[in-house]
């Protein structure tokens, strides 16, 4: 999906110019405020990024010759994926039938935001419920049309399901083992799945969303950084953790978002209790670990029906939040005048940031190049300049960036 980026620019001119108890569903649902805070902020989608002409600077030197003009350029905003992971267990059947029920809803909240989205479910498939999988009850997932392909549980263009019987307390082993085809989690093993790997896009940011009122026996270390080897609970092999060096950043700066049987906003050890004072088997702290460290929305599996459609609103705010920048920006040609590479600056929420050479000599500096010295097309932020934008400019952020035409390029 392009998102207009408005460029100001001064040319050279030859000529020219936690919710209350009572009733009301307990979700902690903001991408950017501790899991403490139990209410979320959704920003106002601004729809474009608006720059105006530069003002006053002292690191640009005066020049009486030049004019202001606007030109408009386009910026990326990169794919998300969204991989759904939901317990089949029997004591899940209230929240599978939730999750059957609204996860054609939750797709049309995100397509709003105008995101490149795709859902991967993780999740026995089954139109026919409840089934019994070696000699027990289990409750699998459906997905009806649109998201899905077909009235049974197919595959869609922005929706795949990965056949897996995801067990109480095995979701985040059962997450790494399948992702991977290692021994014990391949397609037609217990608890293997189809491969779904390639179903995750190089470019885009990822969200994991867990279902479930039991808690992970791998711990949220582990689940990030395990070395690889023997599953430590079982004979079964697991593969390197989320952000081990092997994965390239697959998954850097990931968000965790979970339904499960959390009770307190302070407490990770405290359960929820149900309508009738039952409790869950767990408070799943594991899950309350993993949902702070990546500031991700979560809901009370005890809260029923009424926790759902908040939480469904909640991830797919968090998830426009996270949604990132190409941070390539293409460098418009000027109405009038000539362009001159040599005084071209860009702005990051009001602050001039320096061009560097190229991408080699970006290290951590908050700075940008050119693709091309020579025949600028894009001007490119480097990785903690792309960070720094991200941060503030978006889909539901109220920033901006700005490139600035006419005055003499600030060098690094």
């Amino acid at each position: 999906m392009l998102r207009r980026l408005a460029l100001a620019m001064m040319v050279g001119c030859a000529g020219g110019e936690e919710a209350p108890s009572g009733g009301a569903p307990s979700v902690d649902a903001s991408a950017d405020a501790p899991v403490a805070d139990g209410g979320f902020d959704v920003a106002e989608d601004t729809g474009t990024l608006s720059v105006d002409a530069p003002p006053a600077d002292t690191s640009f030197a005066d020049d009486a010759a030049c004019a202001t003009a606007t030109a408009e350029a386009k910026t990326e905003i990169l794919p998300v994926d969204i991989v759904w992971m939901v317990d089949n267990s029997a004591s899940m059947e209230p929240a599978v039938a939730e999750i059957k029920a609204g996860l054609n809803a939750f797709a049309a909240l995100i397509a709003a935001k105008k995101l490149d989205y795709k859902v991967i479910m993780l999740a026995l498939r089954s139109k026919t419920s409840p089934i019994t999988v070696a000699g027990s009850i289990r409750y699998p997932v459906c997905i009806p049309p649109p998201l899905a392909g077909d009235d049974n549980c197919g595959n869609g263009p922005r929706f795949f399901h990965s056949h897996v019987d995801v067990k109480s307390t095995q979701p985040l082993e059962q997450f790494l083992g399948t992702l991977d085809q290692t021994e014990g989690y391949k397609v037609g093993q217990e608890r293997g799945a189809e491969p779904w790997k390639a179903q995750l896009r190089p470019s885009a940011s990822r969200t994991i969303v867990v279902v479930t009122d039991d808690n992970s026996r791998l711990s949220a270390t582990d689940f990030e950084t395990f070395a690889g080897g023997k599953n430590p609970f079982n004979s079964l092999v697991l593969p390197p953790g989320l952000l081990d060096a092997s994965r390239a950043g697959m998954f850097s700066g990931y968000l965790f978002a979970a339904l499960y049987g959390w009770g307190s906003a302070t407490d990770p050890t405290v359960k929820c209790k149900y309508a009738d004072g039952s409790s869950p088997p767990s408070a799943g702290p594991t899950y309350t670990t993993l949902v702070t460290k990546t500031t991700g929305p979560r809901a009370k599996i005890c809260d029923g029906k009424a926790a759902w459609t908040p939480f469904f609103d909640a991830i797919a705010t968090a998830v426009a939040k996270t949604a990132k920048l190409a941070c390539e920006l293409d460098l418009p040609v000027p109405a009038v005048g000539t362009l001159d590479p040599s005084a071209v600056n860009v702005k990051i929420e009001g602050a001039v940031i320096p061009k560097v050479a190229n991408a080699a000599a970006c290290g951590t500096s908050v700075a940008w190049y050119y693709d091309n010295d020579a025949a600028p097309k894009k001007v490119i932020l480097c990785p903690a300049a792309c960070d720094k934008a991200n941060a503030s400019v978006g889909v539901d952020k109220p920033g901006k960036i700005e490139v600035l035409f006419g005055c003499k390029t600030v060098i690094k």
